[in-house]
């Protein structure tokens, strides 16, 4: 069974940094593509980033395109989603998942693992 795990949440000012990492428990990421998606109170999961397996394509929700960067480190076997210029809005709990493969990037149904979660707060 897949475990994911995230870390580097936490609270920043707006125009701040954070570094989100996500580490697949025992293993490499090989195969999987993974995504980060983020979910506000009070609203639906969003997709954030993505990327494909072996550190190929990445994908991005218009929202954070030019702010967020979503890379593979395969020497630490974890996928980081460095956030900067970040903005109340990007208030969240975000979660990283695998998905098998080439699968749509943009829909979670396609990804069988997630992570517990972590909260981001940007405010002042």
């Amino acid at each position: 069974q897949e475990q994911l795990v995230e870390s580097g949440g936490g609270l920043v000012q707006p125009g701040g940094s954070l570094r989100l990492s996500c580490a697949a428990s025992g293993r490499t990421f090989g195969s999987y593509g993974v995504g980060w998606f983020r979910q506000a109170p009070g609203k639906e999961r969003e997709f954030v980033a993505a990327i494909n397996p072996s550190g190929g394509r990445t994908y991005y929700a218009d929202s954070v395109k030019g702010r967020f960067t979503i890379s593979e480190d395969n020497g630490k076997n974890t996928v980081a989603l460095q956030m900067n210029s970040l903005k109340p809005e990007d208030t969240a709990v975000y979660y990283c998942a695998a998905r098998v493969g080439l699968a749509n990037p943009y829909d979670p149904k396609y990804y069988g693992y997630w992570g517990q979660g972590t909260q981001v707060t940007v405010s002042s």
